[in-house]
Protein backbone atom coordinates (compact mmCIF):
# COMPACT_ATOMS: atom_id res chain seq x y z
CA UNK A 1 0.00 0.00 0.00
CA UNK A 2 1.29 3.18 -0.83
CA UNK A 3 1.95 6.08 1.74
CA UNK A 4 -0.95 7.88 0.27
CA UNK A 5 -3.08 4.84 -0.10
CA UNK A 6 -2.21 4.42 3.38
CA UNK A 7 -2.79 7.74 5.04
CA UNK A 8 -6.31 8.05 3.58
CA UNK A 9 -7.22 4.36 5.10
CA UNK A 10 -5.55 6.40 8.35
CA UNK A 11 -7.73 9.39 8.32
CA UNK A 12 -10.94 7.43 7.26
CA UNK A 13 -10.75 4.88 10.21
CA UNK A 14 -10.26 7.95 12.60
CA UNK A 15 -13.59 9.47 11.08
CA UNK A 16 -15.52 5.91 11.73
CA UNK A 17 -13.67 6.12 15.15
CA UNK A 18 -15.31 9.39 16.05
CA UNK A 19 -18.58 8.25 14.93
CA UNK A 20 -18.22 5.60 18.19
CA UNK A 21 -19.51 2.63 16.15
CA UNK A 22 -20.44 0.09 19.26
CA UNK A 23 -22.10 2.71 20.81
CA UNK A 24 -23.86 3.74 17.53
CA UNK A 25 -24.21 0.08 17.15
CA UNK A 26 -26.72 -0.30 20.27
CA UNK A 27 -28.58 2.88 19.35
CA UNK A 28 -29.48 1.74 15.90
CA UNK A 29 -30.85 -1.61 17.62
CA UNK A 30 -32.95 0.17 19.93
CA UNK A 31 -34.35 2.26 16.84
CA UNK A 32 -35.20 -1.04 15.20
CA UNK A 33 -36.56 -2.32 17.43
CA UNK A 34 -38.80 0.61 18.49
CA UNK A 35 -39.65 0.65 14.41
CA UNK A 36 -40.36 -3.22 14.89
CA UNK A 37 -42.97 -2.47 17.86
CA UNK A 38 -44.78 0.22 16.40
CA UNK A 39 -48.33 -0.49 15.24
CA UNK A 40 -48.62 0.07 11.00
CA UNK A 41 -46.45 -0.32 7.90
CA UNK A 42 -43.25 0.87 7.39
CA UNK A 43 -41.47 0.67 3.51
CA UNK A 44 -38.40 -0.98 3.53
CA UNK A 45 -36.51 1.62 1.66
CA UNK A 46 -37.64 4.28 4.23
CA UNK A 47 -36.64 2.03 6.94
CA UNK A 48 -33.11 1.84 5.51
CA UNK A 49 -32.98 5.66 5.34
CA UNK A 50 -34.36 5.79 8.80
CA UNK A 51 -31.55 4.19 10.11
CA UNK A 52 -28.75 5.31 8.32
CA UNK A 53 -30.18 8.98 9.02
CA UNK A 54 -29.85 7.61 12.85
CA UNK A 55 -26.45 6.32 12.65
CA UNK A 56 -25.30 9.87 11.11
CA UNK A 57 -26.97 11.84 13.72
CA UNK A 58 -25.75 9.71 16.70
CA UNK A 59 -22.31 9.82 14.52
CA UNK A 60 -22.49 13.63 14.18
CA UNK A 61 -23.45 13.76 18.52
CA UNK A 62 -20.63 11.66 18.75
CA UNK A 63 -18.02 13.28 16.80
CA UNK A 64 -18.65 16.74 18.42
CA UNK A 65 -18.70 14.78 21.82
CA UNK A 66 -15.19 14.26 20.83
CA UNK A 67 -13.79 17.56 19.98
CA UNK A 68 -15.06 19.13 22.87
CA UNK A 69 -13.97 16.60 25.44
CA UNK A 70 -10.42 15.65 23.45
CA UNK A 71 -8.21 17.49 26.46
CA UNK A 72 -9.88 15.32 29.11
CA UNK A 73 -9.56 12.57 26.96
CA UNK A 74 -6.35 12.01 27.72
CA UNK A 75 -6.58 11.34 31.13
CA UNK A 76 -9.38 8.02 30.97
CA UNK A 77 -7.83 4.58 29.40
CA UNK A 78 -10.55 4.15 27.04
CA UNK A 79 -10.58 7.56 25.67
CA UNK A 80 -6.77 8.38 25.32
CA UNK A 81 -6.11 6.45 22.02
CA UNK A 82 -9.16 8.70 20.19
CA UNK A 83 -7.74 10.54 17.19
CA UNK A 84 -8.10 13.82 19.10
CA UNK A 85 -6.30 13.14 22.31
CA UNK A 86 -3.51 11.06 20.57
CA UNK A 87 -2.78 14.19 18.38
CA UNK A 88 -3.54 11.80 15.09
CA UNK A 89 -6.33 14.40 13.88
CA UNK A 90 -6.72 18.16 14.07
CA UNK A 91 -9.97 19.67 16.21
CA UNK A 92 -11.52 21.62 13.17
CA UNK A 93 -11.69 18.34 11.16
CA UNK A 94 -13.63 16.89 13.94
CA UNK A 95 -15.57 19.57 14.32
CA UNK A 96 -15.94 19.94 11.00
CA UNK A 97 -17.05 16.43 10.13
CA UNK A 98 -19.64 16.10 13.30
CA UNK A 99 -21.28 19.46 11.48
CA UNK A 100 -21.74 18.25 8.31
CA UNK A 101 -22.58 14.86 9.04
CA UNK A 102 -25.17 16.24 11.18
CA UNK A 103 -26.49 18.66 8.24
CA UNK A 104 -26.67 15.47 6.19
CA UNK A 105 -28.68 13.72 8.58
CA UNK A 106 -31.32 15.48 10.04
CA UNK A 107 -32.60 16.50 6.74
CA UNK A 108 -32.71 12.43 5.56
CA UNK A 109 -34.39 11.77 8.28
CA UNK A 110 -37.28 13.98 7.84
CA UNK A 111 -37.55 12.95 4.42
CA UNK A 112 -37.04 8.87 5.08
CA UNK A 113 -39.31 9.31 8.34
CA UNK A 114 -41.28 12.64 9.20
CA UNK A 115 -40.46 15.72 10.58
CA UNK A 116 -41.34 14.64 14.43
CA UNK A 117 -38.54 11.93 13.68
CA UNK A 118 -36.14 14.43 12.74
CA UNK A 119 -37.39 16.66 15.46
CA UNK A 120 -36.27 14.62 17.95
CA UNK A 121 -33.39 13.45 16.40
CA UNK A 122 -32.21 17.07 16.51
CA UNK A 123 -33.37 16.99 20.39
CA UNK A 124 -31.26 13.97 20.96
CA UNK A 125 -28.54 16.00 18.90
CA UNK A 126 -28.61 19.35 21.15
CA UNK A 127 -28.96 17.98 24.16
CA UNK A 128 -26.19 15.14 24.06
CA UNK A 129 -23.94 18.52 23.21
CA UNK A 130 -24.38 21.09 24.12
CA UNK A 131 -26.37 19.93 27.61
CA UNK A 132 -24.66 16.28 28.50
CA UNK A 133 -21.25 16.96 27.38
CA UNK A 134 -20.67 20.52 28.95
CA UNK A 135 -22.53 19.51 32.30
CA UNK A 136 -19.93 16.38 32.61
CA UNK A 137 -17.54 18.77 33.98
CA UNK A 138 -19.93 20.78 36.49
CA UNK A 139 -22.44 18.20 37.97
CA UNK A 140 -22.80 14.37 38.28
CA UNK A 141 -26.71 15.51 37.28
CA UNK A 142 -25.24 15.78 33.99
CA UNK A 143 -25.73 11.29 34.01
CA UNK A 144 -29.72 12.32 34.19
CA UNK A 145 -29.20 14.82 31.38
CA UNK A 146 -27.67 12.13 28.99
CA UNK A 147 -29.91 9.59 29.67
CA UNK A 148 -32.95 11.67 27.84
CA UNK A 149 -30.80 11.60 24.56
CA UNK A 150 -29.51 7.86 24.99
CA UNK A 151 -33.35 6.89 25.02
CA UNK A 152 -34.55 9.07 22.42
CA UNK A 153 -34.08 6.18 19.55
CA UNK A 154 -36.25 3.57 20.34
CA UNK A 155 -38.81 6.68 20.28
CA UNK A 156 -37.68 7.94 17.18
CA UNK A 157 -37.94 3.97 16.04
CA UNK A 158 -41.55 4.29 16.77
CA UNK A 159 -42.97 8.05 15.50
CA UNK A 160 -40.50 7.04 12.08
CA UNK A 161 -44.04 4.40 11.83
CA UNK A 162 -46.62 6.32 13.64
CA UNK A 163 -45.84 9.85 13.32
CA UNK A 164 -46.92 10.66 17.13
CA UNK A 165 -46.07 10.15 20.29
CA UNK A 166 -48.07 7.62 22.36
CA UNK A 167 -48.20 4.99 25.29
CA UNK A 168 -46.11 2.64 23.59
CA UNK A 169 -43.17 5.19 22.65
CA UNK A 170 -43.45 6.64 25.86
CA UNK A 171 -42.79 3.07 27.50
CA UNK A 172 -39.73 2.34 25.43
CA UNK A 173 -38.42 6.06 26.07
CA UNK A 174 -38.63 5.27 29.63
CA UNK A 175 -37.46 1.37 29.63
CA UNK A 176 -33.82 3.26 28.07
CA UNK A 177 -34.11 6.02 30.18
CA UNK A 178 -34.22 4.18 33.65
CA UNK A 179 -31.71 1.48 32.40
CA UNK A 180 -29.05 4.16 31.34
CA UNK A 181 -28.77 5.52 34.96
CA UNK A 182 -27.49 1.79 36.68
CA UNK A 183 -25.11 1.19 33.52
CA UNK A 184 -23.89 4.68 33.77
CA UNK A 185 -23.04 4.55 37.37
CA UNK A 186 -21.96 1.29 37.29
CA UNK A 187 -19.10 2.77 34.44
CA UNK A 188 -18.54 5.97 37.13
CA UNK A 189 -17.32 3.09 39.88
CA UNK A 190 -15.21 1.47 38.12
CA UNK A 191 -13.39 4.24 36.26
CA UNK A 192 -13.67 6.49 39.66
CA UNK A 193 -10.29 7.34 39.14
CA UNK A 194 -9.97 7.92 35.65
CA UNK A 195 -13.07 9.98 35.98
CA UNK A 196 -11.30 12.25 38.50
CA UNK A 197 -8.17 12.57 36.85
CA UNK A 198 -10.07 13.97 33.69
CA UNK A 199 -11.94 16.61 35.97
CA UNK A 200 -15.23 15.02 35.23
CA UNK A 201 -18.28 14.78 37.62
CA UNK A 202 -20.05 11.45 38.55
CA UNK A 203 -22.12 10.00 41.15
CA UNK A 204 -19.29 7.72 43.03
CA UNK A 205 -17.28 10.72 43.34
CA UNK A 206 -20.10 13.06 44.69
CA UNK A 207 -21.69 11.16 46.73
CA UNK A 208 -19.57 8.05 47.25
CA UNK A 209 -19.58 4.10 46.59
CA UNK A 210 -22.30 3.29 49.03
CA UNK A 211 -24.85 5.69 47.68
CA UNK A 212 -23.79 4.91 44.19
CA UNK A 213 -24.87 1.08 45.04
CA UNK A 214 -27.58 2.26 46.52
CA UNK A 215 -28.98 4.22 43.38
CA UNK A 216 -28.13 1.34 41.20
CA UNK A 217 -30.64 -1.01 43.00
CA UNK A 218 -33.19 1.84 43.34
CA UNK A 219 -33.34 2.62 39.55
CA UNK A 220 -33.42 -1.37 39.25
CA UNK A 221 -36.56 -1.76 41.24
CA UNK A 222 -38.27 1.14 39.03
CA UNK A 223 -37.43 -0.57 36.12
CA UNK A 224 -38.86 -3.89 36.85
CA UNK A 225 -42.50 -2.61 36.66
CA UNK A 226 -41.72 -0.29 33.83
CA UNK A 227 -40.77 -3.27 31.83
CA UNK A 228 -44.09 -4.37 32.18
CA UNK A 229 -45.76 -1.37 30.02
CA UNK A 230 -45.56 -3.05 26.55
CA UNK A 231 -47.28 -5.80 27.78
CA UNK A 232 -49.79 -4.15 29.78
CA UNK A 233 -50.27 -1.99 26.38
CA UNK A 234 -50.39 -4.53 24.58
CA UNK A 235 -47.08 -4.31 22.46
CA UNK A 236 -45.80 -7.89 23.39
CA UNK A 237 -47.56 -10.70 24.89
CA UNK A 238 -47.11 -12.97 27.91
CA UNK A 239 -43.65 -14.48 26.75
CA UNK A 240 -42.34 -11.37 27.14
CA UNK A 241 -43.75 -10.60 30.66
CA UNK A 242 -42.07 -13.84 31.63
CA UNK A 243 -39.02 -12.84 30.17
CA UNK A 244 -39.05 -8.90 31.65
CA UNK A 245 -40.07 -10.56 35.15
CA UNK A 246 -36.89 -12.96 34.96
CA UNK A 247 -34.43 -10.65 33.50
CA UNK A 248 -35.57 -7.63 36.14
CA UNK A 249 -35.67 -9.63 38.75
CA UNK A 250 -31.89 -11.09 37.93
CA UNK A 251 -30.43 -7.94 37.31
CA UNK A 252 -32.58 -6.87 40.43
CA UNK A 253 -30.82 -9.23 42.51
CA UNK A 254 -27.16 -8.99 40.93
CA UNK A 255 -27.33 -4.87 42.24
CA UNK A 256 -28.59 -6.09 45.78
CA UNK A 257 -25.89 -8.21 46.26
CA UNK A 258 -23.32 -5.93 45.35
CA UNK A 259 -24.81 -3.65 47.35
CA UNK A 260 -25.74 -5.67 50.91
CA UNK A 261 -21.98 -6.76 50.47
CA UNK A 262 -20.19 -3.77 49.70
CA UNK A 263 -18.70 -5.06 46.64
CA UNK A 264 -16.55 -3.32 44.49
CA UNK A 265 -14.71 -2.73 41.29
CA UNK A 266 -15.24 -6.28 40.13
CA UNK A 267 -18.87 -6.48 41.12
CA UNK A 268 -19.25 -2.98 39.30
CA UNK A 269 -18.14 -4.33 36.24
CA UNK A 270 -20.28 -7.44 36.49
CA UNK A 271 -23.07 -4.72 36.75
CA UNK A 272 -21.96 -2.76 33.11
CA UNK A 273 -21.64 -5.90 31.61
CA UNK A 274 -24.98 -7.51 32.63
CA UNK A 275 -26.64 -4.35 31.57
CA UNK A 276 -25.66 -5.42 28.33
CA UNK A 277 -27.21 -8.78 28.30
CA UNK A 278 -30.27 -7.25 30.09
CA UNK A 279 -31.17 -4.64 27.62
CA UNK A 280 -30.40 -7.19 24.46
CA UNK A 281 -32.34 -9.84 26.16
CA UNK A 282 -35.37 -7.65 26.78
CA UNK A 283 -35.73 -6.05 23.19
CA UNK A 284 -35.40 -9.51 21.80
CA UNK A 285 -37.84 -10.95 23.83
CA UNK A 286 -40.36 -7.66 23.32
CA UNK A 287 -39.71 -8.29 19.43
CA UNK A 288 -40.09 -12.26 19.55
CA UNK A 289 -43.67 -12.15 21.01
CA UNK A 290 -44.62 -8.61 19.29
CA UNK A 291 -48.37 -8.80 19.05
CA UNK A 292 -49.16 -8.04 15.20
CA UNK A 293 -51.56 -5.11 15.09
CA UNK A 294 -53.45 -2.84 12.05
Amino acid sequence: MSARAESVSTTASDLISLMKPRLSSLVLITTAGGMFLAPGPLSTGHALVTLLATAGTVGAANALNCFWERDSDRFMARTQNRPLPSGRMEPPVALWFGVSLAAVSLPALALGANLLTAALGLLALLSYVLAYTPLKARTSAAMLVGAVPGALPPLMGWTAVTDRIDGGGFALFAILFLWQMPHFIAIALFRKEEYAAAGLKSIPLDRGDESSRAQIVLYQVALVPMTLLPFQLNISGSWYLAAAVVLGLGWLGQGAWGFFRHLGKPWARQTFFFSLLYLTGLFAAMCLDRIPRG
